[in-house]
């Protein structure tokens, strides 16, 4: 990553490291409240811009995926170039803001379904750079990646833990306000993004080039080849080929959190006659654990490694997700869902600090913005693939579909995994010492 101009002094103390950290996960816990507001109400939501049925939250929620998916790329390319990431960050929260602001205006104004999508995927092109880059940032800092992504993780959790229950609330005032709490929510993002530092990654090899992981002296990963959003993630994946497996980890995961995301919230709210406050309550039965756990399960990855979290986490988490379907009550769904929240703050920060392990110093950028592609792609097949399931076999069959695809990758995937483990010179270990 080239020096920013405003580049601060290379000398840190622990102290300002976790303020920074501290700073910084502050302003992804707000992306993520923002973004999360509008979950338990989405049915309603898009009732005021005159999408209808299944299809319509469908559509709302799979257009800001679809852009996610687009648009990390270039954010993250753009970002190694550069070299900074506070200003982008800035620019990047203040367009979702507006994009989250124009929606809310044309809102129950006779404006068309399509109308809607279009602003939808603006806000999410600029909520996508908010969110990657501030994780790229974390990942900036010295500590262990799975301290810094377990911090990453726990402000991801929060965000989605407070945001269901508090979305809930605020769908029962009225349909447009958690658009107007979520801009609030990335304004402030943007503006404190701008009192962090960049903290550039030091390079481990000589003083003209960084020895990256592929071994090229000049530290080009190959993933900053100008392309952006698709071909920055396949250009990545294409040099650096071991990213292909966190990659198809973080769909997987992404795949079951779009699948409660729609297929989810409609479930909760049919099967059980619950309204969009009980429904929040609900899926934070889910995001409370999988928000709280994921620092001290990002520390254990620095000690055990990510094979073991990553693998054995994820073959139970599907196991978990199939159960919530055949949960018989309330009380029951909510108990599962504290089980998949504890095997997903198992898995998530150690997937992700895999991806950062394989990254090189010059590409964390590209490679977080190709983790996040590829977890955007997931959760809008989750949408896309768990409605269609729904919709035409019922909802016992679309956890059945969420939760063997997460299994069965599991399975598959383990021997690369651990052959990846073995490459490191540890059984199984990638240790951020």
């Amino acid at each position: 990553m080239a020096a920013p101009s405003d580049a601060p002094s290379a000398r840190t103390t622990p102290a300002s490291e976790r303020r920074d950290r501290v700073a910084l996960a502050l302003v992804v816990y707000a992306v993520l409240l923002a973004q999360t507001l509008v979950y338990p109400g989405v049915d309603l939501l898009t009732a005021e811009f005159g999408g209808s049925g299944v299809a319509g939250p469908t559509l709302f929620l799979a257009v800001e995926f679809a852009a996610f998916a687009l648009f990390a790329g270039p954010w993250g390319t753009l970002s190694d170039r550069l070299g900074e990431r506070r200003r982008l960050v800035a620019l990047a929260a203040g367009g979702g803001a507006a994009g989250y602001l124009a929606l809310a205006a044309v809102a129950g104004g006779g404006s068309s379904f399509l109308v809607a999508l279009l602003l939808r995927g603006i806000q999410g092109a600029m909520t996508v750079g908010a969110l990657s880059l501030a994780i790229s940032a974390l990942a900036d800092r010295s500590g262990g990646n799975g301290r810094n992504m377990g911090v990453a993780g726990i402000a991801i959790g929060l965000g989605t833990a407070s945001g269901a229950p508090l979305g809930g609330q605020l769908f029962e005032i009225g349909a447009t306000v958690p658009l107007y709490a979520a801009a609030g929510l990335l304004g402030i993002a943007a503006a404190g993004s701008l009192t962090i530092p960049d903290r550039p990654a030091v390079p481990t090899g000589s003083a003209g080039g960084t020895a990256d992981a592929t071994g090229d002296a000049d530290g080009d990963d190959g993933s900053h080849d100008g392309h952006g959003g698709l071909a920055a993630l396949l250009a990545g994946v294409r040099d650096r080929r071991e990213l292909t497996i966190p990659y198809a980890f973080a769909f997987a995961d992404r795949l079951v959190a779009g699948f409660f995301a729609l297929v989810g919230t409609l479930y909760f709210r049919e099967a059980f006659g619950l309204g969009p406050g009980a429904t929040g309550l609900l899926l934070a039965a889910f995001f409370a654990p999988f928000a709280l756990l994921q620092y001290p399960f990002g520390l254990l990855s620095d000690r055990i490694g990510r094979v073991i979290p990553i693998g054995a986490g994820s073959a139970v988490f599907g196991l978990a997700v199939i159960a919530v379907g055949f949960a018989p009550s309330v009380p029951a769904v909510a108990a599962t869902m504290v089980v998949v929240g504890v095997l997903g703050a198992l898995m998530a920060p150690a997937t992700l600090a895999l991806v950062v392990d394989l990254a090189g110093d010059d590409g964390r950028g590209a490679a977080v913005a190709g983790f996040n592609a590829a977890g955007s792609l997931g959760f809008l097949a989750g949408s896309l693939v768990g409605g269609a399931v729904a919709a035409e076999f019922g909802f016992t069959a679309a956890f059945v579909v969420a939760g063997g695809s997460e299994f069965l990758l599991a399975v598959a995937a383990l021997p690369a995994l651990v052959r990846l483990g073995r490459r490191s010179g540890r059984t199984a270990v990638f240790s951020g010492d």
